[in-house]
């Protein structure tokens, strides 16, 4: 039985490392963990000396066409083809309102959230193609709901905003090929350095949203990668406990 092939976004910390770390001990998968700056990524390359042959570090900065497509190449040389990729790769580091939110941090959360997520698509599609069940999975959030994030009082407007961006790429993906499994999940508000950032940046995510741990979430996630599969009205944004989120 010919292994299962991933590529992970944003690979080398948070809930990308997490879904590294519990992938590449499957017996039958083969892992390519996307970022930015591989030399410096030690518990990947732990990880790989752990695993040799199972998991293989790309280079792959959020957005970078040049980048993408080379990690591309290095995975069309090593395995072939993808069966399920990952996009995990997103940022959220600014936390205030609308009034004070600079434009630059609203450009730079779209670009990483949204050009990211697209290119890493455009990039991988003729690889996903050679699948005989090809998945395109989006780490998205609850803030990107308009009708349940936005009338949260949190300072979140660029990154909500770039996550409805993200689930808007998700519907798009899914209408535009037929053959494609998407998936779209909300990972929780997770002990990562991200979620300690949100806690000590804003007092509503702060007092109404506890984190959970990391191996909560990524095992959450990788139910709904797992169970992927190709719905005819198109993608639900689900959340890592399987609670469906309106958009």
């Amino acid at each position: 039985m010919s292994p299962t092939v991933y590529l992970i976004s944003g690979a080398n910390r948070g809930i990308g490392l997490g879904l590294v770390t519990a992938l590449v001990a499957r017996p039958n998968a083969v892992v390519f963990a996307g970022a930015r700056n591989p030399a410096s990524a030690s518990e990947l390359k732990s990880l790989q000396t752990k695993y040799p042959g199972k998991l293989h570090i790309v280079k792959l900065t959020s957005a970078d066409p040049a980048e993408n497509i080379a990690a591309v190449e290095e995975i069309k040389r090593v395995a072939g083809r993808l069966d399920v990729v990952i996009a995990n790769a997103g940022i959220a580091k600014f936390w205030g309102s609308i009034l004070n939110t600079p434009l630059d941090e609203i450009r730079e959360h779209y670009e990483v959230n949204v050009v990211g997520p697209t290119v890493l698509f455009q990039s991988t599609w003729p690889l996903l193609k050679e699948s005989p069940k090809p998945e395109f999975a989006i780490v998205s959030s609850i803030a990107g709901s308009i009708g349940v994030g936005a009338p949260i009082p949190a300072g979140f407007f660029a990154y909500g905003a770039s996550k409805a961006g993200a689930n808007y790429l998700a519907m798009k993906l899914h209408s535009e090929h037929s053959e494609l499994a998407v998936v779209l999940i909300h990972p929780g508000p997770v002990e990562t350095d991200m979620g300690a950032m949100a806690h000590e940046q804003d007092e509503v995510v702060r007092e109404g949203m506890p984190l959970i741990t990391l191996d909560e979430s990524v095992t959450g996630i990788l139910k709904l990668v797992d169970g992927g599969k190709r719905e005819k009205e198109g993608p639900k944004m689900i959340g890592y406990d399987g609670a469906i989120i309106a958009w």
